[in-house]
């Protein structure tokens, strides 16, 4: 059928400017109450789940969405604009890159102190996940969401990952997304008690656990060292935590170009061999939307580049949400925050300025190079007043736009999330729990 004869609905029209422009409005509104309403933690036995304002704008923006029809124009937000909110936040995410550049770059000097057994841990963190989790999904019966599931603990940066190369609307992005929501809500919880669990067996070294206990987020690297701490002599807490923090940081800063380039490549390769042989085994299957085709979780979807001005305008939300996050939950002037994001949208503009004139050039790889190379300390001219003025601009801050967006660009699709059910859970708690298992095994060859 030719394209031009094909009459959409009103609900899938594609978004208008003044759509657009409330979209806009509408997200920076969600950014603000996720901000305002902050961070909350409580205790559940012996660990704690800590509640982050990113959590909230995901799902304060899911609820818009699924409200949709019962919302005045408006504050309507209509599925032709939910999909525009994936599309920008695709876009969206090359600030994110940059911020993530900048960060290792400043980082490496520590990061080179880190010692071989932290290095070699990494590929335990990188692999781990995938080779319990991966088979684990398959014989439940999820499909192309297991790709994005367990290639990786679902953290911000592997959302970014997924968000590029496949799209948060795919598959892959709905797993990497069920994945972070169930880590956030319950992972911190279920590693406190996995790692007290596997320290009271008394078979492996303390350092080698306080190593594991590093997967790349804060919030769980405390709750596993805690555990781990809570049953070994006072005296070894310190050294434990040191050896945890450092984990921590190689894993947050290398463990981007590990799933980048290593585990989910890997993912890739094993769905396509495992899948036609495990995925028989379990009558449950994920439903698959019409608009997307059954084949390996290789074909990602070639998504059409957005215009100039969508790109702008992803960054202007981004800027913004910035900005409000860095006021209200980091008291960074407003000012300070705007000359910081000047230079992160100089650093991705220039990039997709290549990226236009080269279209092939992979544009995650090419971006993160360039950051990393500028954000480390007194390799250009420039670098030192680029770490500066971006100093001040807190990583979480870049985290709540994002998951705004992503939360408006899911809303869609929450019933293939309600299919997934349990089973989603069960397989991040595995993909968490083969994370720590894995890095601690290679940490202990080296103790």
């Amino acid at each position: 059928m030719n394209s031009s004869t094909v009459t959409l609905p009103l609900a899938v029209r594609p978004a208008t400017g003044s759509g657009k422009f409330k979209l806009v409005l509408i997200t920076l509104a969600v950014v603000a109450l996720a901000e305002l309403i902050g961070p909350a933690q409580f205790k559940v036995g012996p660990g704690k789940v800590v509640l982050l304002p990113m959590l909230w704008a995901l799902l304060l923006a899911a609820v818009w969405g699924v409200v949709d029809r019962r919302l005045p124009a408006v504050a309507s937000v209509s599925t032709g604009l939910q999909s525009y909110a994936g599309a920008l936040m695709n876009a969206g995410l090359l600030l994110f890159i940059v911020k993530m550049g900048l960060t290792v770059g400043a980082a490496l000097p520590m990061v080179k102190q880190a010692g071989w057994a932290l290095v070699f841990q990494e590929f335990g963190h990188a692999l781990g996940t995938l080779a319990l989790g991966l088979p684990l999904a398959l014989l439940l019966g999820i499909k192309r969401e297991a790709v994005g599931a367990t290639f990786s603990v679902g953290r911000e940066g592997n959302l970014v990952i997924i968000g590029e190369k496949y799209g948060m609307a795919s598959p892959e992005g709905r797993g990497v997304l069920a994945e972070y929501i169930t880590g956030t809500v319950l992972g911190a919880l279920f590693i406190a008690i996995l790692a007290g669990f596997i320290t009271s067996l008394n078979i492996f070294d303390p350092r080698s656990l306080a190593m594991g206990a590093g997967v790349g987020s804060g919030s769980l690297m405390a709750a596993a060292i805690g555990a781990i701490g809570a049953q070994q002599p006072a005296e070894m807490l310190p050294q434990l935590t040191a050896i945890a923090a450092a984990s921590n940081l190689l894993t947050s800063v290398v463990g981007f170009y590990f799933t980048l380039f290593l585990s989910l490549p890997l993912c890739v390769w094993l769905y396509g061999k495992l899948e036609p042989v495990l995925g028989r085994v379990s009558k449950a299957r994920t439903p698959t939307p019409a608009n997307e085709t059954a084949g390996a979780a290789s074909a990602a979807p070639e998504a059409s580049p957005l215009s100039v001005t969508d790109v702008l305008i992803a960054w202007a939300v981004m800027a913004g949400g910035v900005v409000i996050g860095n006021a209200l939950s980091f008291n960074v002037p407003v000012w300070v925050s705007f000359e910081g994001m000047a230079v992160v949208v100089l650093i991705a503009g220039v990039v997709e300025a290549i990226r236009r004139l080269l279209p092939r050039i992979p544009m995650v790889l090419v971006l993160s190079i360039i950051a990393t190379a500028v954000g480390v300390p007194g390799l250009f001219p420039f670098s030192d007043t680029v770490i500066a003025l971006t100093g001040k601009l807190n990583f979480r801050a870049f985290t709540t736009p994002v998951l705004a967006l992503a939360g408006f660009s899911v809303a869609k699709d929450l019933p293939v999330f309600r299919q997934l059910g349990w089973r989603i859970v069960v397989v991040s708690l595995t993909a968490t729990a083969g994370t720590f298992m894995g890095a601690t095994l290679i940490a202990e060859f080296f103790h």
